[in-house]
């Protein structure tokens, strides 16, 4: 993975896809889920309202006669959704806010006050019988008396067995005390037959409903669970003439859907799949954007290695403006500009082997001759001998100045030097040479000139050019070395009536062994490393060189040298 930049941005973009969906995904889910608990809990408090409302009416009523002005209430403050009732054989008591169509398949509840939904009534008995049934009842059982202290319940229990005919004095109860008793003997006729159909002996109650046998000893009623189904069952067999029958209730919301709770575990695969295709889609982009990114890449290390082994290359197709193409621009500038110094390092080398190789040979060819004695070794041939030692030397010397000066370690002594001076004793050095060319040379500065130069670097400089200049200027011609003050700077000028040089052959004249004379004779020209020393010496005084040449006219030389401030 490291190796290689397409599977670390497919991996990275992946990441970030996966990443994206995950917490989008996530958020989504929290906000939805957040937004249909909010909206169930307000369909859920208007559903328990609906039905404790109905309740109360079941629990107060006889039947369902009169329920159309309960339901006309609830359809005021619950806008919008549909209420029906229907007996459970079928029968619709009330259809109120729908259009008629048809109904769930599941009722949204049970309006029973004998079966009350503990769901939607957390706090139901545990009978599910609403306590403000009371039937044949006249004080809830809340309100009730838990124990018989008179002993009234207990004489009419012996009464209603016969074992006894004392009057109980029940005239002197309270009324709604007596009716709650005879109620009470009542349920446990019911209690008993119940009992009895299932082979279990007979029991009695308190005015709690509990065994009085559990109240008296404290200790359990054997088969208590069947007791305590019996009581329930008992119980509403006695209540049921005193409630309305139980009914359906469906509701459903504005569109005319069951109100059911809503779950988004039925959408795990659609948004499995859409997030699969989003993972898909970034795959598919960052593989396409990283095959754009990589083949540039590619062509520039193949580009590399293919110049690693020293052979030519051509240009790497640029495609675009972004950072890679300049990446691609940059490295074929590199490449051009690598070719170019092969090429000058293999000219230099054959141009160092040529300067060097006439006078080898020819001190070679004296010497194997004297030593075969075809030659005397005179005075004449030791002459000519130090002669081409001397050329062989002010090669050499050349291009130590060439490669100091490349690599940076040229040292000049700089220091304020009047051009007047200089220029002076640059004409005195070849006036003798110039009066045998034939050639008038002159120079003219202002004596107020001063330049910051090295005094030997810049003798070097103009020795070089004035040398150049007075080897190509016929008999007759003239070579005049001028200064004058420029913008911040002292121009000097070196300029002949020579020859000239071709406008092709300009951007040439400073390369290192280059020569308008093609043949390279050493009688019309020196080393070729002249005017490259000059315009090495310029640039580390931090001045520069240019040349103008008109051909058959002559030539200018203009240097630009710091003036002392």
């Amino acid at each position: 993975m490291r190796r290689s930049v397409f599977t670390r941005l497919l991996v990275v973009v992946v990441l970030i896809a996966v990443c994206s969906i995950a917490a989008t995904a996530w958020l989504a889910t929290l906000l939805t889920t957040a937004s249909i608990a909010r909206e169930q809990g307000r369909e859920l408090a208007s559903d328990n309202r609906i039905y404790a409302t109905l309740l109360s009416y079941a629990a107060g009523h006889r039947d369902w006669s009169e329920v159309d002005a309960y339901v006309s209430s609830l359809m005021s403050e619950h806008p919008g959704r549909r209420m029906v009732l229907v007996t459970k054989d079928g029968r619709t008591i009330s259809d109120r806010g729908g259009d008629g169509g048809q109904l769930p398949a599941t009722a949204a509840a049970v309006v029973d006050p004998l079966a009350v939904d503990p769901v939607l009534v957390p706090d139901a008995p545990a009978d599910r019988i609403d306590k403000r049934v009371l039937g044949p009842f006249r004080t809830p059982i809340d309100f009730r008396e838990r124990e018989d202290r008179t002993g009234t319940l207990i004489c009419l229990r012996f009464v209603k067995r016969k074992e006894t005919a004392v009057d109980c004095r029940d005239s002197q109860l309270p009324f709604d005390t007596a009716a709650d008793f005879y109620a009470l003997l009542d349920l446990e006729n019911l209690v008993n037959a119940c009992l009895a159909r299932r082979s279990l002996p007979p029991v009695e109650l308190d005015p709690d409903y509990t065994p009085a046998a559990k109240q008296t000893t404290g200790l359990p009623v054997p088969d208590e669970p069947a007791v305590a189904a019996c009581v329930t069952a008992a119980r509403k067999e006695q209540l049921a003439p005193y409630v309305a029958p139980p009914v359906l209730l469906y509701l459903t919301n504005p569109s005319g859907t069951p109100t059911t709770a809503i779950s988004l575990s039925g959408n795990g695969w659609p948004v499995a799949g859409a997030a699969a295709a989003v993972l898909l889609a970034a795959v598919g982009v960052a593989a396409f954007a990283g095959a754009r990114i990589t083949r540039p890449l590619r062509a520039l290390t193949a580009a590399a290695q293919h110049m690693s082994g020293g052979s030519d290359i051509p240009p790497v197709p640029v495609r675009g403006q972004d950072e890679i193409a300049g990446l691609t621009r940059a490295f074929n500038t590199m490449a051009a500009n690598r070719t170019q110094l092969e090429q000058a390092r293999k000219a230099m080398v054959s141009d160092v082997a040529h300067e060097l190789r006439t006078p080898l040979s020819n001190i070679r060819g004296w010497l194997e001759a004297a030593e075969d004695g075809v030659s005397d070794l005179d005075p004449a041939l030791i002459t000519l001998l130090l002669k081409e030692a001397l050329v062989l030397q002010h090669v050499v010397d050349d291009l130590q100045d060439l490669a100091v000066a490349d690599a940076g370690a040229l040292r000049l002594t700089v220091e304020p030097l009047p051009v007047a001076g200089t220029l002076e004793q640059v004409r005195a050095a070849h006036e003798a040479r110039a009066a045998q060319a034939g050639v008038t040379l002159s120079v003219s500065a202002d004596p107020s000139l001063v330049v910051r130069a090295d005094a030997v670097r810049l003798r070097q400089i103009l020795d070089n050019l004035v040398a150049n200049a007075l080897r190509y200027v016929p008999s007759g011609g003239s070579v005049t070395v001028s200064a004058s003050a420029g913008d911040g700077e002292v121009v000097i000028a070196v300029a002949d009536t020579g020859t000239g040089i071709a406008q092709e052959d300009l951007p040439h004249v400073f390369d290192r062994f280059w020569r308008a004379d093609r043949s390279r004779s050493r009688s019309t020209g020196g080393s070729g490393l002249g005017l490259a020393i000059v315009r090495k010496l310029v640039e580390a005084h931090g001045g520069t060189v240019g040349v103008t040449s008109t051909t058959g006219l002559g030539t200018t030389f203009t240097l630009g040298l710091p003036e002392l401030a």
